[in-house]
């Protein structure tokens, strides 16, 4: 019998062999097995196909580790993709990466899955979903004009075409491409809706405008038929309330993710927009943008969940409007699987577990098909749970994947990978574990021997169940060779190591309690005796933290004084250095650890728990709790204020308090002085003997109590303008003291001899004036104006009462028998019979060229009646036959020379009489004509030299001709002045040469320039000097005689 049972054990081996080899049966049973699953290293990712791209393919990679290697296969919308089975027009694999050729959008869009294989199991990759990217035109429908006023806002609707995905981004051009129009306080463009808002139009506004929108995704954009929009003019511009057209509705951000929330409003003045989390504080990872039009939140945490509140506010008024922002979390594993190698027929639990908001939906894949929820329990596994398992966990935002193998073995024990260590050793008196590990499964069965001596739990000896044998208080008795023996039901093997006993490490030296200062040095001495075949060495640790010494080497210095030693000397002590210290004397055998305790005294703690209660228009309750005295009491506190009207933002001012000196037992002050209707942060510092402390956080933020105004607006004047008008001026009040909401002025007026006052209301808080129109009003007439503020609480104090006059009429009377005449080219002169009319503060000269020129363009001078007090019309024109003086107006004539005139151009000259009421009519156009400009060559001089006897310089020069748009020649000019001198002798001549006296010293130039009715042409010059003249000559008595003759001839 016990032969053909044999044969048929044989045979069924072979047999389980040979079927292994066919079916390519993994072995994975014993500790021989080498290969591992597929392991993903790239994973496909979602698409966005764009649907006019022209590269018309779609590439999806996927990779994976594995051996054997794996295969691939692809399931599209949880189908297979049949690639190996039949030719496809479409699908190719590349690899393990799914080519898609020629994509159409109804048979190719969807959830694609990656399939990896090999003999040791399948794992599925993350799904990517692949969509068709588009972008439509806009309509070719005209759009209609947007009506508008100068002064309001405005909306442009964009209206985008159907597109997908949404990631589009929104531009607006004026008038043309590219010229786009540039954001800011002003004008804003939606990126969520690409409506471009206008908060206050103006007339430079004008134009046709279109929404340009981008799609990134797909690179693609498209632009709006223009849309038209035409400010009419306002005369005055009216102003209005900020009223917020840019609403963000109630979102939802994914932690981690970054978000923007927009808030727009229309007004004028332009609204300026405050942003603020309602019974909170803002998160401190915010930026703001475009004045407040965006908030950007970067990564978004759970904690910046709540409602936040946007508030668009000016002079007219104030919007506000509030959304909710929900901060949700995709999963993300906090604990996963992982490969795992266990022992057949042992227990296991796979577990796994993500964060998320909402909670996630686990599930489990085993080799690609689903193996349950929750956690997976095995009682007792079996080959054939051995496999690759994936855990799904998944929301709405999002799936994640995790993979492992589950190997399960099973082998005889072995000491291969992990004997027993030869040489053990152990301190005497102490307490030595020896470990027992071979590799095995099931799991033996571990017995200890010491030489032949089967050993056993005892009061000394104790064998663990991982196999350790835990030797107590251990003698040089108990040194010898350790055997440690492990079975199982499938063999037995044995390990052995020889235990040696040291002398305990002990410590001699050990740290003291201390209290040190902030910046001095605390020093820490240890040491240690120990077993003299061994080194020892010392960690430091403070609060169980192991002191880097090499990283924290600015303040922690560990110093060897002598052998066995290891003093810590801690340099500059900081507050954040108290705590415990912890020196450790450690051998290889054994360690001992003694502690001290480190006070460090410094400057105090921040107080907390800050709070204000029972606030009202000039005080407040603020309450506080102690912060840490770092080992030195408190003496006192002082309190620090940051408002809101403050220009630096991170100024912060002590305020006063009652009782004016906070001591250290204080928690609690009342806060006086405070300005009503300001927005409030509040924080306190302690102080000690060692200094002041770190400010606490800041309490969150109040707006006081409004109140009425408590001052006067100052530098009130005014007067002129225009006739029958009083014009009123003064400085406004500076914000931070409105003291309240509708803040504005009252302005009284009335005649000096009158007793009742009349007076208005001006509703603008940064008015500087206000004009009283009265078609009664007598110009020049004495007022008596006062001006005071008022708020929705009441109205404040008057301020000093001024004296100013209405304004004067503008004048009547037109400047009669206006003449004009030519000078030069350049310059002509204008004179007129005075305005008898009074008061006349000048008169205005407007010039233009005749057909060339419109009346709007002219040049304009003005010439105040008060240079007639130093100015003469015999020095204008200086060969005038009347010599007048301007200070008899009734009597003479005025006038004044107009220059940077046009050569030979015929102009229109026309004067008018102003004060400050306006100008008075035109008196009669007087029209001239430019003389044609002088000729632009200088005289050549041909010959220059000295008589006989050096007493006389002699120059001649040709003579210059007048081109046929030149005036004609008069003669010339010839200067003789010293060099570096601006005036000297003029000589006009009509002669080509002139005869110089030399100089006695010095150098004198001598200058010649052509004279014509158009002016002066440009200058020659020549130098000559004491006795010399640079390349000049002197001339024989025959040559003389000639040039003496010269004069007689002409």
């Amino acid at each position: 019998m016990e032969l053909p049972a044999l044969l048929l054990l044989a045979f069924s081996m072979a047999f389980s062999s040979a079927a292994a080899f066919l079916f390519w049966e993994p072995r994975i049973y014993g500790d021989d097995a080498t290969g591992y699953g597929p392991v993903f290293e790239e994973q496909p990712q979602d698409l966005v196909y764009p649907e006019e791209s022209a590269e018309n393919k779609i590439s999806m990679n996927c990779r994976a580790r594995a051996n054997p290697p794996a295969t691939y296969k692809w399931r599209l919308n949880s189908w297979e993709i049949k690639l190996l089975e039949q030719p496809d027009e479409y699908y190719s694999l590349v690899g393990g990466n799914l080519v898609i050729t020629n994509p159409e959008k109804g048979r190719h869009a969807g959830r694609y899955v990656c399939v990896a294989q090999n003999v040791y199991g399948t794992v599925y990759s993350k799904e990517a979903i692949v969509k068709f990217g588009y972008l439509e035109m806009f309509s070719s429908e005209e759009r209609e004009a947007v009506p508008a006023k100068e002064g309001q806002g405005a909306v442009l609707i964009c209206a985008p075409p159907p597109h997908y995905p949404d990631d589009l981004t929104f531009r607006w051009m004026l008038n043309e491409f590219p010229l786009f129009i540039p954001t800011d306080k002003r004008r804003y463009v939606s990126q969520r809706t690409g409506n471009l808002y206008i908060a206050r139009v103006e007339l430079v506004d004008s134009g046709n405008y279109s929404c340009f929108v981008s799609s990134p995704s797909i690179a693609k954009s498209v632009f709006s038929q223009f849309i038209p929009l035409f400010p009419q003019a306002e005369n005055p511009v009216r102003k209005y309330a900020a009223d917020i057209r840019v609403k963000h509705p109630d979102t939802t951000a994914l932690l981690g993710q970054n978000i923007t929330l927009e808030c727009f409003a229309l007004g004028n003045p332009i609204p300026e927009v405050r942003w603020r989390k309602v019974d909170a504080e803002l998160p401190t990872n915010i930026e703001f943008g475009l004045g407040g039009a965006l908030l950007h939140i970067f990564n978004v945490q759970f904690e910046d969940e709540g409602t936040y509140e946007c508030e668009a506010l000016n002079t007219r008024g104030k919007d506000w409007h509030r959304l909710w922002l929900f901060v949700e979390a995709a999963p993300e594993w906090a604990h996963h699987i992982n490969n795992t190698e266990k022992d057949i027929g042992s227990e296991l639990t796979l577990s796994c577990q993500a964060n998320a908001r909402p909670w996630v939906w686990i599930r489990w894949l085993k080799n690609g098909y689903s193996y349950g929820k929750g956690n997976l329990r095995f009682s007792s596994l079996t080959f054939e749970d051995s496999g690759m398992y994936q855990c799904i966990a998944e929301n709405r935002y999002g799936i994640i994947y995790a993979n492992a193998e589950l190997r399960v073995i099973a082998c005889a024990p072995t000491f291969e990978k992990n004997p027993v260590r030869k040489r053990l050793l152990g301190a005497r008196m102490g307490r030595v574990v020896i470990e027992c590990k071979p590799r095995a499964a099931p799991k033996p069965k571990i017995t200890w021997s010491r030489g032949s001596e089967q050993l056993s739990n005892s009061s000394r000896f104790r064998i663990w169940d991982d196999g350790s044998l835990e030797i107590i208080n251990a003698t040089r008795l108990d040194e010898g060779n350790y055997t440690c023996f492990a079975v199982n039901d499938r063999g037995k093997a044995n390990s052995s190591g020889v235990l040696t006993i040291t002398e305990a490490t002990k410590i001699t030296a050990a740290p003291s309690d201390q209290q040190v200062t902030v910046g001095e040095t605390a020093r820490l001495p240890c040491a240690a005796s120990h077993d003299p075949t061994l080194d020892v060495t010392f960690i430091w640790s403070v609060d169980t933290r192991v002191i880097d010494f090499d990283r924290d080497d600015v303040h922690f210095q560990r110093v060897m004084s002598y052998e066995s030693s290891g003093e810590l000397r801690i340099r500059n002590v900081q507050l954040k250095h108290s705590g415990s210290y912890s020196c450790t004397a450690q051998t290889i055998v054994d360690n001992v650890t003694v502690s001290a305790e480190v006070t460090v005294k410094g400057p105090p703690g921040p107080p907390g728990g800050l709070r204000v209660e029972d606030y009202k228009d000039k005080t407040a309750r603020l309450l506080w709790s102690r912060g840490s005295d770092n080992h030195s009491p408190i003496l006192s506190y002082i309190v620090q204020a940051r408002d809101s009207l403050s220009l630096d933002q991170e100024e912060w001012k002590k305020i006063s308090t009652a009782p004016p000196v906070l001591d250290g037992h204080t928690e609690m002050a009342t806060l006086v002085d405070l300005t009503p209707w300001t927005e409030y942060e509040f924080r306190v510092i302690a102080i000690n003997d060692m200094g002041m402390g770190e400010p606490s956080v800041p309490a969150p933020k109040i707006r006081m109590w409004e109140a009425v105004p408590s001052i006067a607006p100052t530098d009130i004047g005014g007067g002129g303008g225009i006739s029958k008008e009083l014009t009123i001026t003064w400085t406004p009040i500076p914000r931070e003291y409105y003291f309240g909401r509708n803040f504005g002025y009252v302005v009284a007026f009335k005649p000096h001899d009158w007793n009742d006052w009349k007076w208005v209301t001006v509703a603008d808080a940064e008015a500087r004036r206000y004009v009283h129109r009265d078609a009664s009003m007598v110009s020049a007439t004495e007022f008596q104006v006062k001006v005071k503020a008022y708020n929705s609480q009441g109205e404040g104090p008057y301020s000093l009462t001024a004296i100013i006059y209405s304004a004067l009429d503008v004048p009547a009377e037109a400047p009669a028998d206006v003449s004009c005449s030519e000078l030069s080219s350049t310059e002509a002169l204008i004179w007129w019979l005075p305005v008898f009319q009074l008061p006349v503060d000048g008169y205005q000269i407007r010039y233009w060229r005749k057909y060339y020129d419109n009346e709007a363009s002219a040049s304009r001078y003005l010439m105040d009646r008060h240079l007639e007090n130093v100015t003469r019309l015999s020095e204008i024109l200086p060969y005038w036959q009347w010599r007048v003086d301007w200070r008899y107006y009734n009597e003479a004539w005025i006038g004044t020379r107009l220059e940077n005139m046009l050569p030979d151009t015929h102009y229109m000259v026309e004067i008018r009489a102003y004060n400050d009421a306006g100008f008075g009519p035109p008196g009669e156009i007087c029209e001239m004509f430019t003389k044609k400009p002088p000729p632009n060559r200088r005289p050549k001089i041909t010959s220059r030299f000295y008589d006989l006897f050096h007493f006389y310089f002699y120059i001649a020069w040709e003579h210059v001709e007048a081109m046929y748009n030149e005036s004609r020649i008069e003669g010339y000019k010839v200067m003789i002045k010293r060099e570096g001198h601006f005036s000297g002798k003029l000589t006009l001549t009509g002669r080509h040469y002139m005869v110089v006296p030399v100089p006695t010293e010095g150098d004198y130039l001598v200058e010649i320039r052509a004279r014509a009715e158009g002016g002066d042409g440009p200058i020659s010059r020549v130098r000559v000097s004491a006795g010399a003249v640079l390349g000049a000559r002197s001339l024989g008595v025959v040559t003389l005689l000639m040039v003496g003759l010269v004069p007689l001839s002409l």
